[in-house]
């Protein structure tokens, strides 16, 4: 499945540890991450996936592929701003959210309005997003939800 990964675009050291296992536990269970393509979470989950031989699509806020983390295999510009947020969400099958601000909050926003499984690893505490403790545990509950 295509899984949505959401979540800051500048993260601590920790916050990218977790990106990066999200990634890697994502594309070791042959499943496709879906991001924003840039920095921060949207990176580490990225280069996780590719540590794994994972698939990774990015789909941009500005008008130009190549501004794409080099972990992304396929990038979509879409030169929509902040507004590509509601397509992050929509091109997966399921949402991962990480620790992040109101872009990541909107995105859980759009997730529930498409109505795909969302879970969460120390992200927002609102209705709608099941909180588990790994990246593990994450996949896990996804793969239960849709598969």
């Amino acid at each position: 499945m295509r899984v949505s990964v959401v979540g800051g675009g500048t993260i601590t050291a920790a916050q990218e540890r977790t990106a990066v296992t999200v990634g890697k536990t994502l594309a070791a269970n042959g499943h496709t991450v879906v991001c924003g393509g840039l920095g921060g979470t949207m990176e580490a989950v990225c280069r996780g996936a590719k540590s794994a031989d994972g698939e990774t699509i990015g789909i941009l806020p500005t008008d130009r592929r190549a501004d794409a983390n080099e972990y992304v295999d396929t990038a979509i510009a879409t030169g929509l701003g902040h507004a590509r947020n509601a397509l992050v969400p929509m091109n997966g099958d399921a949402v991962i959210a990480l620790a992040g601000s109101a872009g990541t909050l909107s995105e859980i926003g759009f997730a529930r309005v498409y109505d795909r499984p969302v879970v969460g690893i120390d992200t927002h505490d609102i209705p709608g997003v099941d909180a588990v403790d790994t990246p593990e545990a994450a996949v896990e509950a996804l793969e239960a939800a849709v598969c």
